[in-house]
């Protein structure tokens, strides 16, 4: 499915659950106010700029609900000064027309304080036509923009059209070219020379014998690799036909993606702790790697945890874990723990046993199956099951929970 797999091979986007919602005067609502309690908890080191730095922490304070501590850290983060509402309420005011959330709009001056300061029409609004002329528009929009607000300082003519034209020429879906530009920004600077290499790397891929359907089908999600300098690029197919996978292996554009994406540092520290968790060998662990490229591309802290969470509270020997390499590419909390939670009920209730499940069977068969197999057969007798299953309900919520024996009991 190819929302999984954008989920699997592209960062995916995030927002700190953390932010304010608004909870101060926003400008949406009432006019603004400067208060003169916060006023006195303000400390500028710039008394020439005081005035201004003054009214710009204020104007954070009362808008966003921030706290006077991380209002003067921002308004200082990238010299912003305003000594009026107006063009920051504007700016306000032009996001919420596009569709955007008090928590985007938060999210957004978290990250890019200065942004307030730009003109609204003639800077920001083009940017955001441009966007929903391709198709990305509303919740989409504002999350990609939230999640990556320096979108709306590139140039519209000479970056953000011209990388969009050389993805609309690639074999990928017209649909899905908006989607793809906003993702390449999350990790590297982009630029259309940059993307210019893609055509002469994927006509390399196709000397090396990688399936033209291997590489029209992960394309769009793999352009961070294939937009590399293409020197570089054929060092890096190299290195992955030298680790065993052939060109026509449905894991080759995956690997490559990794090794592209991780450094050399990290992908010795990553294969040591690995190598030191399974008491695998090199053999071992490129086999692993052979097998589902992907628990590479994560960080040790986020694998570990996994393993962690399938060893302990489970009971699965490490061994296993690790010859089932793609157990670890799931979320621990979206997927795998409101699995494992069905599966720890049914055993505590006695309706299942040890040897009626497996990891595999617990993490990577489909939703379908899982639901068919787990959840719909037993929920006469446990009627909080599916809630269990799509995360609504937690095993505290009825009074259970996982054991750490390293044992499933």
């Amino acid at each position: 499915m190819p929302d999984r797999r954008l989920q699997l091979l592209v960062p995916s986007i995030s927002v700190d659950s953390s932010v304010t919602h608004f909870q101060k005067a926003s400008p949406f609502g009432t006019s603004y106010s400067s208060s003169s309690l916060i006023e006195s908890e303000i400390h500028d080191d710039k008394p020439e700029d005081g005035k201004h730095q003054s009214f710009t922490v204020s104007y954070l304070i009362n808008s966003f609900g921030f706290s006077p501590q991380l209002a003067l850290s921002l308004s200082k983060k990238r010299g912003v000064h305003f000594n009026s509402p107006k063009q920051p309420d504007l700016v306000i005011k032009l996001l919420r027309d596009y569709g955007f959330s008090d928590t985007h709009v938060s999210e957004i001056v978290k990250k890019r304080p200065d942004l307030l300061s730009y003109n609204a029409q003639e800077t920001i609004m083009p940017k955001l036509e441009f966007f929903t002329s391709v198709g990305i528009r509303g919740t989409a929009l504002a999350d990609i923009i939230s999640g990556n607000p320096k979108f709306l300082t590139f140039s519209l003519e000479e970056n953000l059209r011209p990388c969009y034209g050389i993805i609309r020429s690639l074999p990928i879906l017209d649909k899905m070219a908006g989607l793809v530009l906003s993702k390449l920004y999350q990790g590297f600077t982009v630029t259309a020379p940059l993307l210019s290499n893609i055509a002469p790397n994927i006509a390399f891929l196709k000397a090396v014998q990688v399936p033209e359907s291997s590489v029209n089908l992960y394309l769009s999600i793999t352009l961070f690799a294939v937009s590399r300098e293409t020197h570089k690029f054929k060092e890096n197919v190299e290195r992955v036909i030298s680790m065993g996978i052939s060109p026509s292996s449905s894991s080759f554009m995956k690997a490559l993606y990794v090794i592209s994406a991780v450094d050399e540092l990290k992908w010795v520290q990553r294969m040591e702790v690995y190598k030191t968790t399974f008491s695998w060998t090199e053999d071992d662990f490129f086999l692993a790697f052979r097998k589902n490229p992907m628990f590479m591309g994560m960080s040790e802290k986020m694998v570990l945890s996994k393993i962690d969470f399938l060893v302990k509270r489970m009971g699965w020997e490490p061994a296993l874990v690790g010859a089932s390499p793609s157990v670890l590419t799931y979320s621990l909390e979206k997927w795998t723990i409101p699995r494992c939670s069905v599966i720890r009920v049914l055993l505590l209730k006695g309706l299942i046993m040890k040897g009626e499940y497996s990891l595999g069977g617990t993490v990577t068969t489909s939703k379908s199956y899982f639901l068919d197999r787990f959840v719909i057969r037993y929920q006469e007798q446990v009627p909080e099951l599916l809630n269990i299953f799509q995360g609504k309900m937690s095993l505290a919520d009825v009074g259970l929970g996982f054991e750490e024996t390293g044992e499933t009991t």
